[in-house]
């Protein structure tokens, strides 16, 4: 076999590899999303990241760990009426969500020091890898200091940790994912598509409602104002400026985040259809002009899901379609950057 044929197959083994590992952050990011939804991510009030693999087997480790959930400020102002049964219900959400995390690290860990020995990753491309599994550690330091923020006299989770916590999610899915498409599709051209720019703010635009949307979960905002387009029967709701200073208002006050995030979410479907009306006759290749494509339908269908969630009060199921659709739209503009920074416009 010729050495170039042999870095093709090479490039498509860890290609795979790293796509597997975004499909698992993806399945990560969801499940982190059910869990939020349903109330459980204080069910486990500590961190054991080497022994906390194995959950409670017996009845009686199962009534050590409600006990030491009775001690927590949510149990004693929240759910005070959970006996072990009804606590069983929210720790394994919150347990699987940490197993799905450590089994990342594995599933990362152990096919990377093969691709090393192998040669199939060269080691002057393994600062790259190694940046990954850092990532991935500090996220989980970055969730434990999540938690931590909702286990005081106020049992709710900082909505500035928890939006630091999804943008970190983000920031390792799109890193890896990024990484796999340069080992499919290596840069042809060192002149961008005449889109790429427009991509990139698009880009920009799509992850800043994303980031909106975390502090919406954050502050449970998504369940107030139940109506659309109208919020109390307003386009301007009352109370928009109500904190000072007027920071605040963006990241506090539950009233302005809904409404920046019903605005920025306006703002990114009309930007999207705008892009889509001056690209599509753009040269391109096949495979980004499906991405285009695919961009629209997918911005639609979030749309549909963000108000049908909004308007049923953030039920679990359409919550987590919406967020799980979000990325979906996040993954397809990256997508489509990461093509644009490598195919030169033909005409």
């Amino acid at each position: 076999m010729n050495e170039p044929a042999l870095d093709n197959q090479s490039n498509r083994m860890v290609a795979t590899w790293l796509l597997i590992c975004c499909a698992l952050v993806f399945a990560m990011v969801i499940l982190g999303g059910v869990t939020r939804l349903t109330g459980s991510g204080l069910s486990m009030v500590d961190w054991r990241p080497i022994t906390g693999v194995l959950p409670p087997l017996s009845d009686s480790e199962w009534q050590s760990t409600f006990e030491m959930y009775q001690q927590s400020p949510e149990f004693q102002k929240v759910n005070s009426h959970m006996d072990v049964h009804d606590f069983k219900g929210i720790f394994w959400l919150e347990y699987l969500h940490r197993l799905l995390g450590r089994t990342i690290g594995i599933v990362f860990l152990a096919p990377f020091l093969f691709f090393v020995w192998a040669g199939h990753i060269r080691k002057r491309e393994t600062p790259r890898y190694l940046l990954m599994f850092i990532l991935g550690g500090l996220q989980g330091v970055l969730g434990w200091y999540m938690v931590k923020s909702g286990l005081s006299n106020n049992p709710h989770v900082s909505q500035y940790r928890l939006t630091a916590h999804l943008l970190a999610a983000l920031t390792i899915y799109a890193y890896m994912f990024w990484v796999a498409l340069g080992l499919l599709y290596p840069q042809t051209s060192k002149i961008p598509h005449r889109l790429y720019r427009r991509t990139l703010a698009l880009m920009a635009l799509i992850t800043l409602t994303v980031a909106s949307g975390g502090f919406v979960a954050g502050l449970k905002a998504g369940h107030i104002f139940n109506t659309f387009p109208l919020m109390g029967g307003k386009l301007i709701p009352d109370g928009l400026f109500a904190m000072q200073p007027a920071w605040r208002n963006l990241f506090d006050n539950m009233v302005t985040v809904q409404f920046d995030h019903r605005w920025l979410a306006i703002t990114t479907f009309f930007s999207v259809i705008a892009y889509w009306f001056s690209a599509r006759h753009a040269d391109m290749s096949d495979r980004l002009r499906k991405g285009l494509y695919l961009l629209v339908l997918i911005t639609c269908l979030q749309v549909i899901l963000g108000i049908s969630t909004l308007m049923a009060k953030v039920p679990v199921f359409l919550g987590s379609a919406h967020q799980g659709v979000a990325l979906l739209l996040f993954t397809t503009a990256l997508y489509l950057v990461h093509g644009y920074r490598s195919d030169q416009a033909r005409a």
